[in-house]
């Protein structure tokens, strides 16, 4: 019997993307319509943003681990969360949590160690892109990566916190996205992280000059692997 997925949701559209892509990809390893029990909690995206914009991280990791406790409550064996900016707080979140963890930027890494990347542009929120998130897990790799130029940043944050997680996708973003990616190719980048997990929804791979690295995808594969092998996650540390 596959395990009980929890899903620790922060934004809508992300976590949406997430849920649907373990309950449809499930079945390509369960059989048709299968795919294992999956619960999911959500605090208002209001609440993470009265700790995150002050940098309260002590209080990201509190919501966090009271959904982690509520999807235990209701039997899920592990977590994951599809948030990429959240996960500054995940190693306060780890050791207070009812259930294991599967770490985000984790799973990207160690796709893009599969795939032999050595140098990836990593794209989200200015927290995740000047967080230490995606550089903690890649150097642990010996991957190296670069992020938007401070203007790039900005303009990037706008659109994801005024149009993506309000489920608004436009061509002059996309474009915009693209464009960044065309620049930190220039710098010497050979994929793309999309580090928020709602820019898989606006950037598909044909829209980048770059190979990318769809977040939101992976972690969601990750859990299925995890379900349906039972192979046990690391709680902590560099390794997922």
């Amino acid at each position: 019997m596959a395990q009980h997925i929890g899903i620790v949701a922060c934004s809508a559209e992300g976590a949406a993307l997430c849920y649907r892509t373990i309950c449809v990809e499930g079945a390509d390893l369960m059989g048709q319509h299968a795919h294992p029990e999956v619960s999911m909690h959500t605090y208002p995206l209001s609440n993470y943003m009265r700790n995150i914009a002050p940098g309260n991280w002590n209080g990201v990791a509190d919501l966090m681990v009271s959904s982690a406790e509520k999807v235990a409550a209701l039997g899920a064996d592990f977590a994951i969360c599809p948030d990429n900016t959240i996960h500054q707080a995940f190693e306060r979140v780890v050791d207070r949590s009812p259930i294991p963890w599967l770490h985000i930027a984790g799973e990207v890494a160690a796709e893009a160690a599969r795939n032999n990347h050595h140098c990836l542009a990593v794209l989200g929120t200015k927290y995740l892109m000047e967080g230490p998130v995606y550089p903690a897990k890649l150097d642990a790799l010996g991957i190296a990566h670069c992020i938007p130029q401070p203007e790039e940043r900005e303009r990037i944050n706008h659109i994801i916190f005024h149009e993506l997680v309000n489920g608004i996708f436009t061509d002059a973003s996309r474009a915009y996205f693209a464009g960044v990616i065309n620049r930190l190719k220039d710098r010497g980048c050979d994929a793309a992280v999309l580090g928020c997990t709602e820019i898989p929804l606006l950037i598909s791979p044909e829209d980048a000059s770059l190979p990318t690295l769809d977040s939101t995808r992976l972690l969601a594969r990750a859990a299925l692997k995890r379900a349906t092998t039972r192979v046990a996650p690391a709680n902590a540390g560099p390794q997922t």
